[in-house]
């Protein structure tokens, strides 16, 4: 990693045209309209693009649809950690001369066209977990979380989870492109309904509809565009489950492993990072995360997110787009995470942005907290 580290940039990220609830647009054309208006940020035309990289979504279709023939394709997909992997796929290419410009795109009208899906009845989720209550992310999340009270206590978990929520919503009502638009108190969270305890509503993310895409080329090429250059400084992914009956433990994801990899492949620090996008499909799995990337102990969570900590003003600055918790989850939420990252970095994030921000960690989530990318982005 470290040979390849500052080799490639991100060089252009946008969102589809509209965000939320869009009921008259398919998932192919959040993932068309995204992809014509990240090209336009990194000033790079269609037809320089040949790497082509998505999952949940064929890029035979899309590639068809966009009139794409790409020398290098990859639809790695281990939910919503996806695209934050795909940048070191990406640089790998790249570097290995397989594409020069690719094109990471997502879409998904998670909110318009949602659908209830039976499963495959011949793979492990449904036979082994369904008939036991299993049945989606929001029991499968809350299994974990329940388990993370009975270590670390109940009480101080709930304030954590609050904590993050209440936050989260602050940075939202700062970004015109949140879906979340009224003020959050902690009477609100608490009094919001119960979704799968120990969950309240505001505990979990949003279902939207959006796109999002972003363009990655060399780092030679990327000085010359119009944009400031947001480099990919060390990268990192694994899994080590898929079902959640089968996680080795609740409390810890995979970002043990790929956090303190991505830092040493960047050369840095926990305190070197100016600001953490972390993937928020529920308010614990920040807190299991900023555990596992090594910010603090098992159980330290609720006392590192206290009094506020992570909201504007705070002096740890988490997710300031406002969230898969109030801004935009269209179902894989990784995507928005660079989105952010990169916006920050380049100063373009109005009233939400950041002092001079210089380095971001990304770490996406995927599945039953089974899947994670952890990346470090940075400017000069």
């Amino acid at each position: 990693m470290a040979d390849m580290s500052r080799s490639v940039a991100i060089a252009g990220v946008a969102e589809s045209d509209e965000i939320g609830k869009v009921e008259n647009k398919s998932s192919l054309q959040h993932h068309a309209e995204s992809a014509y208006n990240a090209l336009e940020d990194a000033g790079i035309k269609m037809s320089e693009v040949d790497g082509l990289l998505s999952a949940g979504f064929p890029t035979l279709t899309f590639a068809e649809y966009m009139g794409i023939e790409p020398k290098y394709t990859d639809t790695t997909a281990v939910g919503g950690s996806s695209f934050i992997i795909h940048i070191a796929h990406a640089m790998a290419a790249i570097n290995a001369g397989y594409c020069e410009v690719a094109l990471v795109t997502h879409g998904e009208a998670g909110r318009s066209a949602r659908s209830r899906g039976g499963g495959n009845a011949s793979e492990p989720g449904p036979q082994f977990e369904t008939p036991y209550g299993y049945i989606g992310a929001p029991i499968n999340y809350a299994l974990a979380a329940r388990r993370y009270m009975h270590d670390y206590g109940e009480e101080r978990t709930r304030q954590a989870m609050a904590e993050i929520a209440v936050s989260t919503r602050k940075w939202a009502l700062m970004n015109p492109k949140a879906y979340m638009k009224d003020p959050m108190s902690f009477d609100d969270y608490h009094a919001s309904r119960w979704v799968a305890w120990p969950f309240h509503l505001f505990d979990c993310c949003l279902v939207t509809d959006a796109g999002g895409a972003f363009v990655i080329t060399s780092a030679e090429r990327a000085r010359d565009m119009a944009k400031k250059p947001v480099y990919v400084l060390g990268a990192a992914e694994g899994h080590d489950h898929g079902m959640i009956s089968q996680m080795p433990d609740l409390t810890s994801t995979w970002g043990r492993f790929s956090g303190p990899k991505a830092l040493e492949g960047a050369g840095l620090t926990h305190a070197d990072i100016d600001l953490n996008m972390i993937y928020d499909s529920f308010t614990y799995t920040v807190l299991v995360t900023l555990e596992s990337l090594g910010y603090c102990g098992p159980g330290e969570g609720p006392d590192f997110v206290a009094n506020q900590r992570t909201a504007p003003g705070g002096d740890f600055a988490l997710n300031t787009s406002g969230g898969g918790l109030s801004y935009t989850h269209s179902g894989m939420y990784g995507m928005f995470l660079v989105l952010e990252a990169v916006r920050q970095l380049r100063g373009e994030t109005g009233e939400r942005q950041l002092d001079n921000p210089k380095t971001a960690l990304v770490n996406g989530t995927g599945g039953s907290l089974s899947s994670t990318g952890t990346v470090i982005l940075g400017v000069d």
